[in-house]
C-alpha cells in the first residue's frame, strides 16, 4: 500500500458542490499524518467558476484536485446501466474508478460527497480489508439481503447475507480489474432492473456478496443516528443544506462548521422546489428519449 499518498475518488454535479466543499474541508482539517491526498473528481456540469471556488477553499499543500468529466471516466465501449430513478447518473462513476485512476494506483477510497469525516482519513485508508476486493460498511437501514433485495432467492444468495452501503468503498484496484467487477455489475443491474431500486448499490452487493470485508459502522454513520463521536457522518437521506433536513441537528451544525471554512461560507438553505427540480432533472438526464447518453458523455 502507498505510504506517501492517499487516493480518493468522488463524483459531483454543480448542485452538490456545496457538499463536496464540506467533505474535503473536513478531510483536510482532520488530516495530521504525512500522506498527500489526491482527489479524483468526476464532474457533471461543474463550471470553471465552481472549480476555482473549490480550489480556493482547500489547501494545495495537503490536497491535489484532479478533474475529469463523466465522458472521461467511462471507458470506450462501456455504457451506463439504464434506470428511471431520481438519483443522478454520476452515481455510477464509482464503477469506473479502476479505469480512470493512474495505472500504478492499487488502492482507492471512494466516498459519496454527502459526508463529513470526523477523524484522520489515514486511519480509514490504512484499514486491512484482508484480501477482499472491497471494504465497506453494512447498511444500517437494510442490514441483510432479505430486507432489501426482492429476488435474493432467485440469485442464490442466502437471506441473512449482509448488505453494504455503497457510499464508502475501500477498493483493491488490481483485484477489481482482474475480476471484471465493473462489467459484471452493469450486466447485473440491466438484467435485474425490476429489483434494482438503488441501482449501483444493488449491483455491487449482488456481484460482491461474498467478496467484501466489513468495516466498523462508525466509518459510515447515518445522520439519522445519535452517536456522540462517529468517525464519518453520512447524510444519506435529506441533505443538511436543505430546509427540510430532518436528521440529527448536531450533525448539521458540524457540517456547517466545515462548510463555513470554505468559499461556500454563510450559504443559505435550499427549499423544496429546488430539491424537486433537481430530482426531475436527474430523471430527464437519464432518459435516452429526452437526453441521449451521447449528448452528455
Amino acid at each position: 500500500m502507498d505510504q506517501e499518498n492517499i487516493y480518493l475518488a468522488v463524483a459531483v454535479d454543480k448542485h452538490y458542490m456545496i457538499l463536496l466543499a464540506a467533505l474535503l474541508k473536513s478531510i483536510e482539517v482532520n488530516h495530521t499524518t504525512k500522506e498527500h491526498i489526491h482527489v479524483y473528481i468526476v464532474e457533471n456540469g461543474v463550471t470553471a467558476k465552481y472549480k476555482a471556488k473549490l480550489r480556493d477553499s482547500i489547501s494545495e499543500q495537503a490536497v491535489t484536485l484532479h478533474w475529469l468529466t463523466m465522458g472521461d471516466a467511462v471507458p470506450r465501449g462501456m455504457a451506463l446501466p439504464t434506470d428511471t430513478n431520481t438519483y443522478p447518473p454520476n452515481i455510477y462513476m464509482r464503477l469506473f474508478i479502476p479505469y480512470f485512476v493512474p495505472e500504478e494506483v492499487e488502492r482507492v477510497l471512494y466516498l459519496d460527497v454527502d459526508m463529513v469525516l470526523m477523524t484522520d482519513i489515514s486511519k480509514l485508508w490504512s484499514i486491512d480489508i484482508e484480501g477482499s476486493i472491497i471494504g465497506a460498511v453494512t447498511c444500517p437501514t437494510a442490514r441483510v439481503f432479505k430486507n432489501i433485495v426482492g429476488n435474493y432467492k432467485e440469485l442464490g444468495i442466502p437471506a441473512e447475507t449482509k448488505y453494504f452501503n455503497s457510499g464508502l468503498l475501500l477498493m483493491d484496484i488490481p483485484k477489481w480489474r482482474r475480476s471484471n467487477i465493473t462489467e459484471k455489475v452493469i450486466e447485473c443491474i440491466d438484467s435485474n432492473r425490476k429489483y434494482a431500486d438503488f441501482s449501483d448499490q444493488y449491483g455491487l452487493n449482488v456481484v460482491l456478496f461474498d467478496k467484501w470485508h466489513e468495516i466498523d459502522p462508525m466509518w459510515n454513520y447515518y445522520s439519522s443516528g445519535d452517536h456522540s463521536a462517529p468517525y464519518l457522518i453520512h447524510f444519506a437521506h435529506r441533505k443538511p443544506f436543505y430546509k427540510s433536513y430532518f436528521g440529527n441537528t448536531k450533525y448539521k451544525r458540524i457540517f456547517y462548521t466545515y462548510l463555513n471554512q470554505t468559499r461556500w461560507r454563510n450559504s443559505e438553505s435550499v427549499g423544496e422546489l429546488r430539491r424537486y427540480m433537481k430530482k426531475i432533472g436527474n430523471i430527464l438526464q437519464k432518459n435516452p428519449l429526452l437526453r441521449p447518453i451521447k449528448l452528455w458523455f
